[in-house]
């Protein structure tokens, strides 16, 4: 049973964010309601930063160097200002892909700092209730050792699950500035910063509809059963309009993201 949590996690940070694309509810206070037990109570996670963060900021200004903080981590090292701290370029590798098994973690941390500046009180005592009532269940039933190796692995191995998930999405797609990124139609923006994945409906399932990454950019609001049908459709119309459409497979994804690593 312990073995099914990050899988039954993941399925609930994806209904949560689901849910804040309106994807179930066009109501969006309705739909930040609904989002609260899952994001806040069982990942105690804050909906009102991840609204911010992701659907302002991201799906506005993807990949725009001073608007989308999702590029903007590791010193820059995957926008076109790189940083300068050598400790960074001497040991990338081991920080950026270690930092994968702590998505999670960090996760929590910016929706605490984000919830207090913001004063989201109801929300945060939300967040704070997981601890008591869920974590506090798990060291209560279980052994201090085994609750706390189940503690580890469901963090480690959910925010693995969910990073290499995230990165194939526009980590080594194209960058702009601002003032660039204004000239661009909002499809192309989109389309120039998005990577989607090859692979089926087992990489549809595995990486819970991020494979279809250009689809969901152009249609935020479309439920994820329904991407699939989407990218035909997209497809279609980039090759009859003479759009490039970057699509690559999830380990090709991985290289050029390696590879973007060894520019820095």
């Amino acid at each position: 049973m312990v073995c099914l949590w990050p899988w039954f996690l993941r399925v609930l940070f994806f209904v949560s964010h689901d849910i804040l694309h309106t994807q179930y509810f066009k109501n969006k206070r309705l739909s930040f309601k609904l989002s609260y037990p899952f994001s806040a109570f069982i990942l105690s996670n804050s909906s009102s930063w991840w609204d911010f963060k992701h659907n302002v900021n991201h799906h506005t200004w993807c990949n725009i160097v001073q608007k989308d903080v999702d590029i903007l981590a590791f010193d820059g090292a995957f926008t076109n200002k790189k940083g300068n701290k050598t400790w960074l370029r001497r040991s990338k590798y081991l920080v950026f892909w270690g930092a994968m098994f702590f998505m999670y973690p960090a996760f929590i941390v910016q929706s605490y700092n984000f919830a207090l500046k913001r004063k989201k009180w109801a929300e945060l005592g939300l967040m704070l209730l997981h601890w008591p009532l869920v974590w506090g269940a798990v060291f209560y039933f279980l052994p201090l050792s085994e609750a706390l190796t189940v503690y580890l692995t469901l963090n480690l191995t959910l925010s693995a699950w969910l990073a290499f998930g995230f990165i194939t999405n526009h980590l080594g797609c194209e960058v702009f500035d601002k003032e660039v990124g204004e000239k661009l139609s909002w499809m192309e923006l989109q389309m120039r910063t998005s990577r989607s994945l090859k692979g089926g409906k087992f990489v549809h399932w595995f990486y819970g509809g991020l494979n279809t990454q250009i689809e969901h950019h152009l249609f935020p609001k479309a439920p994820r059963f329904n991407l699939l049908k989407i990218q035909k459709m997209t497809k279609e119309f980039a090759e009859k309009n003479g759009i490039a459409y970057f699509e690559t497979t999830p380990l090709q994804a991985y290289v050029q993201i390696n590879n973007v690593l060894k520019s820095y």
